[in-house]
């Protein structure tokens, strides 16, 4: 973001900003509604015909229940499925900063996606609310249809600026944007904090007033992450007298190790939102910062996390990245569901990225096709033979990559390969370019993102790699499972609830694990799974076979989250 929107004003920046030109707004039939939407607005009466009207007006108390309040005017061209769970109905809408095709840096952008699709089977009317990044494809950009636009007071002083809302229908969930060049217009959705606070302080309020703007009241909010961690707050304070009242709010933590820190004069003045909320139990953290995930803990009806034991994780001082206090003291709204993955998309049997598609019944013989296809495109020796060991991942330290840097001499020989594809921390791409070189046939470091080529290693290996330091969840593991491939993991967060170890005695178990983070250990699980590989391979298969028949889908999450809903409201 320019340097003209840091928290360093003067005496212009004191007044409104023009709203911004946009095409969308020259199609609108009415001319966008210029109007504040937080609680102290009751006070300035607008025309009763304008639609931000009806979503100021009436206090909490007076709010009719959200179930009867009418939705915004759906796009006839994509209806929704019929639903196929008679369980009752709940309005939820999700606010997050990225989200599957539009925008995706991680699994955040897949649990966007995936779980509200989900939902809809769940008998859920679900609405998404993102920012319209400059980044998102035109061929989604150019289907949006304009809802409506107004101005919204933003800073402590006063200063608003323009939300726009655009809308796109598909699989039965209803897409809106928020739309703003000044915050959205950067190349990626996250640049620095700096400009980041800003942007989602104003993304938080603006996710409201959009809302209200179109008298949509969910039943629940559905907040993640600290991009979108102030909604809770906004809706206890700056919303409080509004029909959104009647909202109940669920915060879902993705990552703890990011929370949106910065300094209390910066974010009070970007957010607007009172001083009593900086205090030590809120958003205040240290001496003179302020935290918007914590102030988000604090305020919401419901904190959920991507793992049963990721929840615990974080209350301890190793995982709590500093909020593990703020955790045990709110630990009685705290609960873990875990991912899934989406079926539509990793589906071996239909996935149009493999040279051959599989399931149970031809897995076996249909793999080694997709292994020597894989050595082939990577320039690794063609042999069926061969142990092909995949590491899909960030290239980063929290996935465990110094371990696997101190061990992998030891791994490669004339039995094994290694394929690596990820992007991320320079010593760690230079590390796996030098293994490539000084083994050549036997490794391949892919250091890129390259998403056809992620389905191939899922299809073509035999075992992935994956030990992690901390994993609140982790989908490469379960992806792995559903193709048939043998995760190797650490027991940590999501992978300690996904991976059973392998049980010799009872021969059950669907991989190999490790628990301390230590580099002998990773070894040692990384030799029993090639031992087993080599000297028990009909039990191998039947490992193989055991996981592609798991349920790894989203219908169990999905269940789970309509339950926390329903016990909310």
């Amino acid at each position: 973001m320019a340097k003209k929107n840091s928290a360093k004003t003067d005496k212009k920046s004191k007044a409104p900003l023009e709203p911004q030109a946009v095409k969308e707004r020259k199609k609108a039939p009415a001319a966008p509604v210029e109007t504040p939407v937080e609680a102290a607005a009751v006070e300035k009466p607008v025309a009763e015909s304008e639609p931000a009207a009806k979503a100021v007006e009436a206090t909490a108390a007076e709010s009719e229940p959200a179930a009867e309040v009418t939705a915004a005017e759906p796009v006839e061209e994509a209806p929704a499925p019929e639903p196929v769970c008679t369980s009752p109905r709940r309005s939820v809408a999700f606010i997050g900063s990225e989200c599957y095709p539009f925008v995706k840096t991680g699994g955040l952008g897949d649990v966007m996606y995936a779980l509200p699709k989900a939902l809809v089977k769940q008998n859920c009317d679900v609405k998404v609310i993102l920012p319209r990044y400059k980044c998102i494809p035109w061929e989604y950009q150019e289907k949006m249809i304009y809802r409506g636009a107004f101005n919204m007071d933003l800073c402590a002083d006063g200063r608003s600026y323009y939300v726009g809302i655009m809308e796109y229908v598909w699989d039965g969930v209803v897409y809106d944007f928020i739309d703003n060049e000044e915050f959205f217009s950067s190349g990626n959705p996250y640049t620095n904090l700096i400009d980041d606070i800003p942007k989602y302080c104003y993304f938080a309020k603006a996710a409201l007033a959009a809302l209200n703007y179109m008298d949509w009241i969910p039943d629940i909010i559905h907040c993640h992450d600290w991009q979108a961690a102030l909604i809770p707050v906004y809706l206890r304070t700056k919303f409080v007298n509004t029909k959104l009242t009647t909202a109940k709010t669920i915060l879902t933590i993705h990552n703890l190790r990011f929370q949106g820190i910065y300094n209390i004069p910066t974010i009070r003045y970007w957010s607007g939102l009172p001083d009593y909320v900086f205090n030590k139990d809120a958003l205040k953290t240290g001496r003179n910062d302020a935290n918007m995930l914590k102030g988000g803990l604090t305020y919401a009806n419901a904190i959920t996390t991507v793992s049963q034991t990721y929840a615990g994780e974080i209350q301890s001082a190793w995982y709590g990245e500093t909020l593990d206090a703020h955790l045990r003291y709110h630990a009685g709204k705290l609960r873990g569901i875990v991912n899934g993955i989406d079926y539509d998309i990793w589906n071996p049997e239909t996935d149009a990225c493999l040279p051959a598609g599989y399931n149970t019944s031809n897995v076996l013989e249909k793999k080694r096709e997709n292994k020597r296809k894989l050595q082939e495109e990577l320039g690794l020796v063609q042999d069926d033979g061969k142990f092909v060991i995949g590491l899909i991942s960030r290239l980063t330290n929290q996935k465990g990559l110094d371990l696997v840097n101190a061990i992998l001499p030891q791994v490669v020989d004339d039995y094994t390969q290694v394929v690596v594809l990820g992007s991320g921390d320079k010593v760690y791409e230079d590390s796996f370019r030098y293994y490539e070189n000084a083994c050549k046939g036997r490794v391949c470091a892919n250091i890129m993102y390259d998403e056809a080529r992620s389905h191939r290693i899922y299809a073509g290996a035999d075992a992935l790699l994956v030990p992690s330091q901390f994993e609140p969840c982790g989908l490469t593991q379960l992806i792995a499972m559903h193709y048939g491939t043998i995760p190797i993991v650490r027991e940590t967060g999501g992978l300690k609830d996904t991976v059973e170890p392998y049980d010799m005695r009872n021969n059950s178990g669907n991989g190999f694990t490790f628990d301390r983070y230590d580099a002998g250990l990773l070894l040692d699980a990384i030799n029993r799974a090639k031992a087993f590989y080599f000297d028990q391979r009909k039990h191998w298969d039947e490992m193989v076979l055991r996981d592609m028949e798991k349920d790894l889908s989203w219908e169990n999450s999905a269940k789970q989250y309509k339950d926390l809903y329903l016990s909310l409201t």
